[in-house]
């Protein structure tokens, strides 16, 4: 597999990633589930990043409300899918990877037909419960989740994989999470969650750093203090295939 070298020579110089690294992202591949203000700077860094295969699900489109905070698109994009408009910017950004697009909400009926090939999903959900299902699924499923959420100043991240502490380990219920939605956001919140969620991926991909596997990433930007809480596994954690399956 050819690297780009000037494309991506910002990489090859990191010890972390080099030529190797960048073959690993090139064969990677990833599903983002939501097309929003998480989802724009998450897939905009992953496919600058030469991710060779992004999956983006999302069934929204393009409302003036959005353009406050979700970078991918402008005025021209109003009214059209959020998915295929996200599908051709990153592809005449990056011609070297492929993306595809499902003008969907991920849920129990389409989620493992469309995450089969896909061993990283990125929560970029805006709603609490695919927010949930998200996480439920890929611990029965064994994927790794990027998990991402956002609130008017506030932002986590944690990254689950199979045998970690998940969402539920730390939010037992869904109830203890306000829907993003229903309240109002500085735009630069979900810009700084989901290029940390990006990051994440790079990191999980090419093996580098320490991922926040049993850490719970917060921060305020009103204060900016960013604080990484260690999370322990909850042996009790009804997050299950049964679950699912109820």
């Amino acid at each position: 597999m050819i690297v780009d070298k000037e494309r991506y020579k910002r990489h090859l110089l990191l010890k972390e990633i080099g030529e190797s690294g960048q073959r690993k992202l090139r064969e990677a591949k990833v599903l983002v589930v939501g097309a929003g203000g998480l989802g724009s700077p998450v897939c905009l860094y992953l496919a600058t990043a030469g991710v060779g295969e992004i999956c983006i699900v999302d069934s929204d489109v393009v409302d003036i409300s959005n353009l406050q905070r979700q970078i991918l698109y402008s005025n021209e994009d109003l009214g059209m899918a959020k998915v295929e408009i996200a599908k051709k910017k990153l592809e005449k950004m990056n011609p070297d990877i492929r993306v595809s697009a499902v003008r969907d909400r991920f849920g129990k009926d389409n989620a493992e037909g469309i995450s089969r090939s896909y061993d990283i999903i990125v929560d970029a959900s805006d709603n609490i419960e695919t927010r949930y299902f998200c996480n439920d699924f890929c611990v029965s499923q064994g994927k790794t989740l990027i998990h991402g959420s956002i609130g008017e100043f506030n932002g986590n991240i944690m990254t689950i994989v199979p045998g970690s502490a998940c969402l539920r380990c730390v939010f037992p219920e869904a109830v203890m999470l306000k829907k993003s939605s229903d309240s109002g956001v500085v735009g630069a919140v979900p810009g700084i969650v989901g290029s940390i969620q990006a990051a994440e991926v790079i990191k999980v991909i090419v093996g580098a750093g320490e991922p926040l596997v049993n850490k719970l990433l917060t921060f305020n930007i009103l204060t900016m203090d960013f604080m990484t809480i260690d999370v322990l596994k909850n042996p009790n954690c009804h997050c299950s295939k049964q679950w699912l399956e109820q």
